[in-house]
């Protein structure tokens, strides 16, 4: 516009068109037809100066011919779908696809026009759209792709530690750790470390499609695994998730993976740690330090936005942090108790459930059990192998009775043992040492208490003492020594078994002098 105007400047001076031309550094025949198309109209050349930019534009302008439209690019564009499509399948190229396209358009476009119209279609295709977050609206966690390495001390081993990455997409402040392996148990300490990094919760939680986080993906309506879920509930957070295949929909942690790698990864790749703990440690000092650094073309950090305008948004953190709690199911057992098979612990129930298939939900400190939803007992973890963890109230009354009446366990029989003498007590121990489950031996200490009333105590005493320099510890062996009086028998040749015995033939020290 500038130059036309320039021009109608130099027509009502009289300027010639070779001078215009010359001054305004454009050819002959334009000056010539920018000249019939503004006196086309019957303006005059004061009245063409009086109008806008539009009007003399559409003055210029109308007569210009529009470029016929190419078939062959209409052609290509109605086929750059189908393209795309087949990009994706394996040792598919595009000069593969511009050759069957030649077998089907002989004169269409040669392979540099091809790949040139295909690049303006991916450009335009993909467009992206700027989002903004609020404080404290969402935070975002991911894996990097790549690993960290610590060394094994002993066998010189690099071990490899996945990454987990979490970030505020407002303020941009993040948090990252080196794990032992990504599942699910430790992807939960991660997040509870990254809460208290944040020293706050925020209103969501955007993930992709991980196994540990997803359970079943769905545009729509991802399925979440329970722990997830549990985790979320404990802490108040909403749960949602990336489209399949979309990584543009959480793209503030994608740009986060890569500013680890740059600020972290690359600090880090001469230096050699020999734990996981030492590792942590290191990024989390280079992360502080990424904190610190200010944005290009801004006055202010990471670590200024987030605490000013983001972490007073954030929401309390429950009073405790959530533990992961484990389900398995289990049958009750005749002895109305259910097996934790990761201990190898028993827990009891109430007896009326025999036989039935109950549910066991725990953590490092409760073990709580449920029939069809509903609690049936609950008991403080024990990790006490093959140990039983019995509540009075489970058990039917003839046996409530029973147990009120014996009061048996380990203490009572040391008890009784020790009444007796040491090595019933010494033996006793063995015996209850010899089975797996303690109460399988019950019966055998009663019955080796009890012989002490049909032999007397001292007898008891001398037959354990008897046993002890053996290899097996029960019943049946105190009980035969004494039916075969081999106690004493003990007893009588003990005060001879070592005696030198009297003889002619024995020379003595004079014999060597």
């Amino acid at each position: 516009m500038q130059q036309l105007r320039l021009l109608i400047q130099q027509l009502e001076k009289g300027f010639s068109e070779r001078r215009i031309a010359r001054e305004l550094q454009l050819s002959r025949n334009t000056v010539k037809q920018y000249k019939e198309r503004l006196l086309s109209g019957g303006r005059s050349l004061a009245g063409l100066q009086e109008l806008g930019d539009a009007e003399l534009s559409a003055i210029v302008y109308a007569d210009t011919r529009q470029a016929r439209p190419d078939p062959r690019r209409a052609d290509l564009e109605s086929r750059i779908e189908y393209f795309i499509a087949e990009l994706r399948r394996t040792g598919v190229t595009k000069h593969l696809l511009w050759e069957e396209y030649k077998l089907e358009c002989a004169d269409g476009y040669e392979y540099s026009q091809f790949c040139d119209l295909f690049g303006q279609h991916e450009k335009v295709k993909n467009a992206t759209m700027h989002f903004s977050y609020q404080p404290g609206e969402v935070m975002m966690i991911d894996f990097a792709g790549d690993m960290l390495h610590y060394a094994d001390k002993q066998t010189g081993e690099l071990i490899a530690c996945p990454v987990f990455i979490c970030v505020l997409p407002y303020s941009g402040y993040s948090f990252a750790i080196a794990l032992a392996d990504a599942r699910q148990p430790n992807v939960i300490r991660a997040l509870n470390e990254c809460l208290a990094w944040f020293e706050g919760a925020p209103q969501g939680l955007k993930c992709d499609n991980m196994k540990t986080a997803v359970s079943k993906s769905c545009r729509y309506e991802p399925v979440f695994t329970e722990t997830l879920q549990q985790w979320a509930l404990h802490n108040n957070i909403m749960l949602t998730a990336a489209r399949v295949r979309k990584p543009k929909d959480k793209a503030p942690v994608e740009s986060e993976v890569k500013f680890v790698y740059q600020r972290v990864y690359a600090m880090l790749r001469n230096q050699t740690f020999f734990s996981l703990q030492e590792l942590n440690i290191h990024i989390r000092q280079l992360l502080s330090q990424h904190h610190k650094r200010p944005f290009q073309k801004k006055e202010h950090c990471r670590l200024d936005c987030f605490i000013r305008e983001e972490k007073p948004l954030l929401q309390p953190l429950p009073a405790s942090i959530y533990e992961v709690k484990h389900r398995v199911q289990a049958k009750v057992q005749k002895n109305y108790h259910v097996t934790l098979g990761e201990d190898w612990h028993h827990y009891s129930v109430p007896f009326n459930n025999i036989g039935k298939t109950i549910t066991a939900v725990y953590d490092s400190d409760t073990v709580e059990l449920y029939l069809l939803n509903t609690r049936i007992a609950i008991h403080i973890r024990s990790y006490k192998r093959h140990g039983y963890s019995t509540v009075k109230e489970h058990m039917p009354q003839n046996h409530q009775f029973y147990m009120e009446q014996r009061g048996w366990d380990d203490q009572y029989f040391i008890e009784q043992a020790l009444k007796v003498g040491r090595c019933t007590h010494e033996y006793i121990l063995m015996v209850l040492k010899a089975r797996h489950f303690t109460e399988q031996t019950y019966n055998a200490c009663l019955g080796i208490i009890r012989l002490s009333k049909a032999y007397t105590p001292q007898r008891l005493e001398a037959a354990c003492k008897r046993a002890l320099t053996g290899q097996i510890y029960n019943y049946n062996t105190i009980s035969t020594i004494l039916s075969n009086n081999m106690d004493t028998l003990e007893m009588m040749q003990q005060g001879s078994l070592f005696t030198m015995p009297e003889h002619t033939n024995l020379r003595g020290p004079e014999a060597y002098q």
